[in-house]
């Protein structure tokens, strides 16, 4: 694998950058090696382990950024279980408007949760109370959004701990 994972002077995750980026950045002294692979790198004047890890030996400041609303981030949030009966996707899931459109009710993080076919046909074009339905959970907008994308299932072993915010559950991460 040539990914490199960088992490921030604070060992927080801040992205994945290629082989030649990281040597880069650790003979500039910007960055040092936390985990090295057993291949060696080898030049015509030096010789080194392949680095796997990397932190940056200043801190590199973040602008918070919003989770866009899209249906699969509703989806993400409500971690596809529906917030009316607390299936979890049996079958397709919808997005569903607690006060409907046609109410005056608004597309937003406030206003949407995950729904199983059943229970949105069910509710219809009403609100939950009209139907007779509780919601599971008040929805909330996400405060969390990850800085770096990760193929499930192809990430180095090493990497685990650095990347333990991709292993907290969707409440955890609205709740932060």
């Amino acid at each position: 694998m040539t990914d490199v994972l960088v992490l921030n002077a604070t060992y927080e995750a801040l992205n994945v950058t290629s082989l030649q980026r990281a040597v880069k950045l650790v003979f500039a002294g910007k960055a040092e090696v936390l985990h090295d692979n057993e291949r060696m790198l080898r030049a015509a004047t030096f010789a080194m382990r392949m680095p796997s890890i990397i932190r940056m030996l200043y801190y590199i400041r973040r602008p918070r950024q919003q989770v866009a609303l899209t249906k699969k981030n509703v989806l993400l949030r409500d971690d596809y279980r529906c917030q009316y009966c607390g299936n979890k996707a049996n079958g397709p899931m919808t997005v569903d408007h607690i006060v409907p459109k046609s109410a005056g009710g608004a597309s937003t993080w406030e206003n949407l949760v995950c729904a199983c076919l059943t229970c949105n046909n069910r509710k219809n074009n009403r609100t939950p109370q009209d139907a007779n339905m509780a919601l599971l959970h008040k929805p909330r907008r996400p405060k969390y959004i990850p800085w770096i994308q990760v193929k499930r299932h192809t990430v180095p072993g090493e990497w685990y701990k650095f990347l333990f915010l991709y292993d907290v559950s969707i409440e955890e991460r609205i709740e932060s």
